[in-house]
């Protein structure tokens, strides 16, 4: 045993550097009595060496998905409460941490009820009595962590088990080569009547890479068990092993029925066991007082240890089950976004609620009035010209002058935004879509009034509509036709009155074809003017219309797409979180 003896020669000076921070406790004192020389084997040493070993390193894939996440997380915090984002938030915060610390140690917890035996296996494995074992419930109290080789200090400081905690095995060179690179932790029970114990038990069950589920005959259908811990954590399968104990006190084939009945409860809970090659949770049955079935636990855990994947494995499961919390607020069932058709609806409704349609009648009916204006004969000119110094001027009317008709427009304009923001928001998850809504509402404030503006500065120029070229041709039309008439008509008085030679065929000519030409050439020119009037009013409400929509995109269209937009980057992300690498539907 020239091992112990030199562990056994290093003891005295290590516990004189340390001067009275070392302390034992309780545990270390029943353990020194039971094992009398043998303590000093199973102190935690402090090596010359480095206290680390090589950093953790994460492969491409699991790299990847950690950046989606931190994306994610980060895209997402205006958008969703902390609350929901706080377990992602926690698993970056250990995947990191877990980064910067060994990856040649793995470390492997054994938790379960009280009675089951978890401590007498953890001092089986360990080969000397380490954590304490007996009737007394509940038992242990505190975690216990056993180290295999060198360099997992920082590891175990990670889960805040003091020195006087800390342990190494007492066991040949080649068992512990079997297990070089575990850290083994003692987890105090789980179904213990001291809270701060279970509290303390699921705190370091977030942290290991790995956990043996210690159960026994008695317990192993426990319905706490099932619900509490094992269903949650069905997703971390390929880290886990469930080990039935006391095998030993069941008779015959018993041990066979308990094993298959506790594979069937696992199944119920969603864990896939590793049978027949496939990735999954080991089930194995064991006696940790007589040594049954240890050398088999012994070789599986040396093979998960010797991986050396287990961390890296805990924290895509870890991410995995971040994912699925998080996954009604990022995928959707359904298409979203907003279509063109519904765009094109809302400008339209915004276009009505300006007038648009108003505007372009106007605009077409001032146009043929100055063109009836300009081609009429002169006497009609004249009669309509007294009608129209009682009347509004033609050559611009008021889009929307009444108060009624103003209120009427602010709710076309305040219901065209509710319907675009249900639209876009339609299948997408409560927190977009709340946040969709807010953009729209944010955009509608004031919209009314910038549309008002837009109707004044976009619908008719002020002044008379332009003149076509043809215009002045019957200008002059209507002006040789009321020449005839002058002509006819003063030539018919210059008979009358002697000063000319009578003749009544040509003044009276002259006169009809002035009276009859006059009528004819406006009537003419109505029907020229119909095309360019309607033109004319297309264009104002062409105009009307492309100001109105400009107006509603920029204050509701486009908040509402860069909030869309912003959705479909998070769902991205969270499709390379999830591994799809597409997008989530």
């Amino acid at each position: 045993m020239p091992r112990i003896d030199t562990t056994r020669r290093d003891v005295p000076s290590r516990r004189r550097d340390s001067e009275g921070a070392w302390d034992d406790g309780l545990i270390a004192r029943r353990v020194t009595e039971a094992t009398g020389g043998e303590q000093a084997a199973v102190v935690e040493t402090r090596p010359s060496g480095p206290q680390s070993g090589a950093p953790l390193a994460y492969d491409g894939p699991l790299r990847s998905r950690l950046d989606a996440m931190r994306e994610l997380v980060g895209l997402s915090r205006t958008r969703l409460d902390s609350k929901t984002l706080a377990e992602a938030g926690r698993v970056l915060d250990e995947a990191a941490a877990r980064r910067k610390l060994s990856g040649q140690h793995t470390v492997v917890a054994i938790a379960g009820a009280s009675g089951s035996g978890k401590s007498q296996l953890f001092n089986t494995l360990a080969g000397v009595a380490i954590s304490e074992t007996g009737v007394r419930r509940p038992t242990t109290a505190a975690p216990i962590a056993c180290s295999w080789s060198d360099g997992a200090a920082t590891l175990i400081d990670r889960l805040g088990i003091p020195g006087r905690l800390r342990r190494r095995p007492l066991q040949s060179p080649e068992a512990e080569e079997q297990l070089r690179g575990l850290v083994l932790v003692d987890l105090p029970d789980l179904d213990s009547a001291a809270v701060q114990h279970r509290e303390q038990a699921e705190r370091l069950l977030d942290l290991v890479d790995a956990v043996i589920w210690v159960v026994d005959p008695e317990k192993y259908a426990d319905a706490v068990l099932h619900e509490r811990y094992l269903r949650p954590m069905a997703g971390h399968a390929e880290v886990m092993f469930v080990v039935l104990n006391q095998v030993d006190r069941l008779p015959g084939e018993a041990a066979d029925q308990v094993l298959d009945d506790l594979r069937r409860l696992l199944d119920e809970d969603g864990i896939a066991l590793g049978e027949f090659g496939e990735p999954g949770a080991t089930v194995l049955a064991l006696s940790a007082l007589t040594g049954e079935g240890i050398g088999e636990l012994r070789e599986t855990l040396g093979q998960f240890v010797t991986e050396r994947g287990a961390a890296a494995r805990r924290v895509s499961a870890d991410l995995d089950a971040a994912a699925a919390r998080l996954w009604p607020v990022y995928a959707t069932r359904r298409r979203t976004g907003l279509s063109e058709q519904a765009r094109d609806e809302f400008s339209a409704r915004l276009a009505d609620a300006v007038g648009a349609t108003a505007a372009g009648e106007a605009a077409e009916r001032a146009w043929l009035r100055n063109a009836n204006r300009a081609c009429g004969t002169p006497w009609l000119r004249l009669w309509r010209w007294c009608q129209d110094r009682t009347e509004l001027p033609t050559g611009r009317l008021p889009l929307r002058a009444q108060a009624d008709e103003q209120a009427t427009a602010r709710q076309r304009v305040e219901q065209a935004v509710r319907t675009v923001a249900d639209r876009a928001s339609a299948g997408l998850p409560a927190p977009w879509a709340q946040a969709v809504r807010e953009a729209a509402a944010r955009g509608s404030q004031g919209l009314p009034e910038a549309l008002d503006e837009l109707a004044a500065r976009a619908g008719l120029p002020p002044g008379r509509p332009p003149r076509p070229g043809w215009w002045p041709a019957a200008v002059l039309v209507q002006a040789a036709m009321t020449l005839l008439q002058v002509v006819g008509g003063l030539w018919l008085v210059g008979q009358i009155a002697g000063v000319m030679a009578p003749n009544l065929g040509v003044p009276v000519l002259l006169m009809l074809s002035g009276i009859v030409g006059g009528p004819l050439v406006e009537w003419s020119c109505k029907l020229a003017a119909r095309g360019p009037s309607r033109r004319y009013g297309q264009e104002a409400e062409r105009r009307l219309r492309e100001a109105a929509a400009g107006c509603g995109r920029a204050r509701v269209l486009d908040p509402v797409a860069a909030e869309l937009l912003r959705y479909r980057e998070v769902r991205e992300q969270y499709a390379r979180v999830l591994g799809t690498g597409a997008g989530v539907s």
